[in-house]
């Protein structure tokens, strides 16, 4: 997969100036610092120390301890340094980076945080221009409750099988939404000259991915859950096809490839459709059908098979 490109000198860069503390972990913590540095933010990301016994230069972030390349992406361009907070030591520099920062990032548990000395009602005190951006995994009195991203995911209706979800949705949803409560202390801090806290749960982050679900569209009877003809994955001769001709003229146009005769949208959910364009995929390869969507202007995608549960290989080209 390609890497997001980096922003160039022409991209916008609203939080130049801005000053980002990070003591969040893993995956959500991170892959927020990565996009607020990439809105030009100065982003310091404080670790506890490796476990003993590990290796020099062995990171006190999980991430870097079980995905390096995962972890160097998410921190490139971000300043790494390592602090116990639970020493005297590690604390004295913890607050003298607070002193000049103006959003810390946190992915402790609250209890984790008044321990460590970082309840917000004590750093509103200590540091009025200070603002806080909390990732939690449940909101408010659920906060305390263990969690990951599958979990909130399966809360929140996106585990249909027994497969495991083709990504991190929960993590990654709940990095955007920490990265758009950075901008909005921002703001407030202009507005109103005062810091402000702003919790971020990933299982809400869960519940917001999941509303197209809950509104019907990719249920089983949705058109976007299978329903319409034109938006699906068919099996082809070498492969798959992932087709999203939804739109009317789209549709109209994969009818016309499939010789198929489509009479109005209605058409495209009716069993008919599915089975006259599940039989044109599967007699043309994926280079026919590549070469189809540039020349009709159908919105499809191929892929290699698919593996089911039990074969040795993971592809078959």
């Amino acid at each position: 997969m390609t890497p997001p490109a980096r922003p160039t000198s022409r991209s916008p860069r609203p939080l130049r100036g801005v000053r980002v503390l990070s003591l969040a972990l893993n995956l959500p913590g991170p892959a927020a610092l990565m996009r607020v540095r990439a809105m030009g933010a100065t982003c310091l990301k404080a670790e506890p120390p490796a476990p003993k016994g590990a290796a020099a230069g062995t990171s006190g972030d999980p991430m870097g301890q079980y995905n390096a390349a995962a972890y160097a992406t998410l921190h490139d361009g971000v300043k790494v340094v390592s602090w116990d907070l639970k020493s005297e030591s590690g604390q004295a520099r913890l607050h003298k980076e607070l002193a000049r920062t103006d959003v810390l990032l946190t992915s402790f548990r609250p209890s984790a945080l008044l321990k460590l000395g970082l309840g917000w009602n004590s750093l509103k005190v200590r540091y009025p221009a200070l603002s806080v951006v909390a990732i939690v995994g449940a909101p408010a009195d659920r906060a305390e409750e263990p969690g990951h991203d599958l979990t909130y995911l399966a809360d929140a209706g996106l585990v249909t099988g027994l497969d495991l979800p083709a990504t991190l949705f929960a993590d990654m949803g709940g990095a955007l939404m920490a990265s758009e409560a950075v901008l909005r202390a921002v703001l407030t801090l202009k507005t109103t000259g005062k810091g402000s806290f702003h919790e971020v749960a990933l299982s809400e982050a869960a519940n917001w991915l999941a509303l197209p679900r809950t509104w019907g569209l990719t249920q089983p009877q949705g058109a976007v859950g299978g329903a319409h003809a034109g938006y699906r994955v068919y099996p082809c001769r070498d492969g798959r096809v992932a087709v999203a001709a939804l739109e009317p003229h789209f549709a109209k146009a994969l009818c016309k490839a499939a010789a198929f005769e489509m009479s109005g949208p209605l058409t495209m959910f009716e069993p008919n459709a599915h089975e006259a364009i599940a039989s044109f995929f599967q007699g043309r390869t994926r280079a026919q059908l590549d070469r189809l969507a540039v020349e009709h202007d159908i919105p499809l995608h191929t892929l290699a098979h698919t593996v089911r549960a039990g074969t040795p290989s993971l592809v078959r080209a």
